[in-house]
């Protein structure tokens, strides 16, 4: 059988469906980049916004009209409109996100079969979904209460992933290959908090450093409760890339309130201020939801003074949408949709001019690329397109293909928004 998988949002989505195809390999199944190839369809939906709603049912439907898929549907937007999920073409069967871990051994029509991960084996997804890095699903589940999130109803209560499975799945990623892993999670910081006796994202950091030789390990997305020295101290070790992405959402504490979240903004600030003493060039960046109900014109100031202030190297600009069943919906103080373009337009622009000014600065330095995409010029030279350290996209001129390959690059120049670099 031939199996096409899809993913819409986050790292999370993509490690699943990385793991979705080590388990298909496994039973035998071929993976294919295109859904008119394939025999079975896994989408895998987001709900975390409305476009990303719309993306999800669109790629199904797409799925649906190969004429030969059949197609099933897992993911944050089935799991809250199950019944539109069903009703779309093609699609024979939605699988729970409680599920969704088994979801190649459900998907055989025999009695479902046991898989032991530790013999799987890691490959490259086909197509363009072609990655260097290995996305690593460490955590699954949220406990907080945001007022405008739907993913703790789509996903349940935060659940970490033992030890000695990721370990499985970091091993399997080494084995084939793999120079980068990519921690990720719907909470990633609150890893180990369940378990007896409880463990900590910062112990399990300290564990990968110790018992692995991977090259490079990244965190996703990660909230900043309850980070202290010590994880602070774990980028002394140069296998730790210097990038964080940390989620703001606002500003202003009183529409932090509102949104329930947790972020302590002199915490937040505290925390990337000892990272950069750590590392000059550490960047950081991060995610905003502009026009939150009863955001007022100061409070979006607030929120663009301290992303000025924090230094944020870039980001991500959301314009508040209602997700049914959130919180959120039932808040006073709504938004007209013409300043939220205009709130949307000021921060997307701010955070533009934050990352040329970072980019400018790193011009001169030398930075470790892991190259990503290989482009073959009609000199017989290779275009090299791929990622530093702290998360700066490169590109340069190299003599043979280094795809997936780690290398020394001194920046040169900063030219059509794009940094460019000779190889060290």
């Amino acid at each position: 059988m031939k199996v096409f998988l899809e993913s819409i949002g986050c790292r999370l989505n993509q490690a699943e469906i990385e793991q979705f195809a080590a388990k298909f390999r496994k039973l035998g199944y071929e993976i294919v980049e295109d859904a008119d190839q394939a025999d079975l369809a896994v989408i895998n939906t987001c709900s975390v916004t409305a476009a990303a709603a719309s993306d999800s049912r669109g790629k199904i439907r797409l799925a649906g009209r190969s004429g030969r898929a059949r197609v099933l549907v897992t993911g944050c937007w089935s799991e809250m409109a199950q019944a539109e999920a069903l009703a779309l073409p093609g699609v024979i069967q939605i699988v729970r996100n409680q599920e969704k871990d088994r979801l190649p051994e459900l998907s055989v029509e025999q009695d479902p079969p046991v898989i032991d991960i530790r013999t799987l084996k890691r490959e490259q997804l086909p197509g363009s979904h072609y990655r260097t890095r290995a996305f690593i699903k460490v955590q699954d589940g949220c406990n907080n209460h945001c007022t405008y999130c739907l993913t703790r109803l789509a996903r349940g209560r935060a659940r970490s992933v033992p030890f000695d499975r990721l370990m499985a799945d970091i091993s399997a990623a080494r084995t084939s290959g793999g120079n980068e892993i990519v921690l990720t999670g719907v909470n990633l910081g609150s890893w180990g908090y369940e378990f007896d006796p409880a463990e900590s994202l910062t112990m399990l950091i300290e564990r990968i450093l110790r018992e692995t030789d991977l090259p490079r390990i990244r965190l996703s997305s990660l909230e900043t409760f309850n980070l202290g020295d010590d994880f602070v101290r774990l980028w002394e070790n140069p296998r730790l890339c210097p990038h964080l992405h940390l989620p703001l959402q606002s500003g202003s504490e009183r529409i932090l309130k509102r949104m329930a979240r947790r972020t302590l903004l002199p915490e937040l600030a505290d925390l990337m201020g000892k990272l950069r003493k750590i590392n000059p060039d550490f960047q950081f960046t991060t995610d905003v939801i502009v026009g939150f109900p009863g955001e007022t014109q100061a409070d979006f100031e607030q929120t663009l003074e301290f992303v000025r202030t924090a230094g944020f190297n870039s980001g991500h600009v959301f314009t508040f949408s209602e997700r049914p069943g959130t919180a959120a919906v039932k808040l006073d103080g709504k938004i007209e949709k013409s300043v939220k373009k205009e709130r949307s337009k000021v921060l997307r622009d701010q955070f533009e001019a934050q990352r040329m000014d970072f980019c400018r600065g790193m011009v001169g330095k030398t930075v470790q690329v892991l190259w990503e995409s290989a482009e073959k010029l009609p000199n017989a030279a290779w275009k090299m397109s791929g990622l530093s350290e702290n998360y700066l996209s490169v590109e340069t001129i190299a003599a043979k293909n280094l795809q997936n390959q780690i290398s020394r690059v001194k920046l040169t120049e900063l030219k059509a928004k794009k940094l460019h670099g000779v190889l060290d």
